[in-house]
């Protein structure tokens, strides 16, 4: 039995499509009722669904009654500052819950979904591996913080007697719901936005970080961490690509540090009378100026066979189902 948290949420549902799809026995939290349209029934029918989070000890004990392992996936990601006190419960106690009860039910083995944001940004970006040590920085936002504090939990687990690995990808793409999560990277681009920015990032397929969690669920590394990254982009070619795969025009018009300043103060006075998440923030308005290229290496040499999915083959299959869907489900 696998136990999956945060399983209705974008990477969370592909791991438990491809664990059913292994045949595994497999239950999962979530908070209501709400399934992910992105995902066949048919697979979201096998599934054992218990309600409750991860800062509900009592519905987590519950779930981890004859668990063998834990996938944890449940976290926030925001950059919005009213989020910032429930992202940092949710990813940093909630990992402490998970954690402390898995110790406590003798859990075999815990997978533990990170970020390459847990690594730490530095000012002026470069190459970023496994090895990097956490360094205080502007750059690093809240939701970088709450992951490495997470990370100090699992860590502290794995101190006392937990075998456990840790993913840390880097921003995933794919197709789900593009309301929310990195998904809304397609819907800007499809509604023409029509600026770019010159910072460096990585990027990933979201089939390829659910198969790199499965493959090191089945392995018997313990104590370590992995980044999980096909490529790092310009967020221009990013963009351009996206744009291409849904026949639109290309982003044209660089941003700078005082345009982008200018833009998410604009934002931010806009989200006080519509009461909706600003689409962009001081944090991220940082980040999408940040150069940073993570490497992906230690992975590929642990997991002999493994290989990234090309980025303009995961774009292209992404905007043809979210074509397909604009008039249905995805308005």
């Amino acid at each position: 039995m696998v136990l999956v948290t945060g399983g209705t949420g974008f990477l969370g549902s592909y791991i438990i499509k491809q664990l059913v799809e292994k045949g595994y026995n497999v239950r999962a939290l979530r908070r209501s009722n709400k399934l992910p349209f992105w995902i066949a029934k048919e697979i979201l029918e096998k599934v054992e669904w218990v309600e409750g989070d991860v800062l509900d000890v009592i519905a987590l004990e519950n779930a981890m009654n004859g668990v063998d392992t834990i996938i944890h996936s449940a976290a926030i990601v925001s950059f919005a500052t009213k989020d910032r006190k429930e992202m940092y419960q949710v990813n940093v106690e909630g990992t402490a819950n998970v954690v402390n009860i898995a110790l406590e039910k003798n859990v075999r083995r815990l997978v533990h979904i990170s970020s390459v944001a847990a690594l730490g940004r530095t000012a002026n970006g470069g190459h970023v591996n496994e090895e990097k040590k956490w360094e205080e920085s502007k750059v690093n936002t809240h939701y970088a913080k709450s992951k490495f504090k997470a990370e100090l939990q699992v860590w502290r687990g794995i101190s006392e007697g937990l075998e456990a690995v840790i993913l840390n990808p880097s921003t995933i793409l794919g197709y789900g719901d593009w309301h929310s999560s990195s998904c809304a990277i397609f819907k800007s681009v499809h509604d023409g936005f029509n600026w770019y920015t010159p910072g460096i990032n990585g990027f990933v397929d979201v089939e390829d970080v659910a198969k790199a969690t499965i493959v090191l669920m089945e392995s018997t590394i313990n104590e370590q961490r992995f980044i999980v990254n096909g490529d790092s982009w310009t967020f221009k070619k990013l963009q351009d690509t996206i744009a291409d795969g849904f026949s639109k025009k290309r982003p044209a018009r660089k941003t700078t540090p005082f345009l982008l300043g200018v833009a998410w103060r604009m934002e931010k006075l806009k989200s006080l009378f519509t009461r909706k998440k600003p689409l962009l923030t001081k944090e991220s308005a940082r980040v999408a100026q940040s150069q940073t290229w993570f490497e992906n290496d230690k992975i590929l040499k642990a997991l002999q066979g493994f290989s990234f999915t090309p980025l303009e083959e995961t774009i292209k299959k992404a905007c043809e189902k979210y074509t397909g869907t604009i008039n249905t489900v995805q308005p």
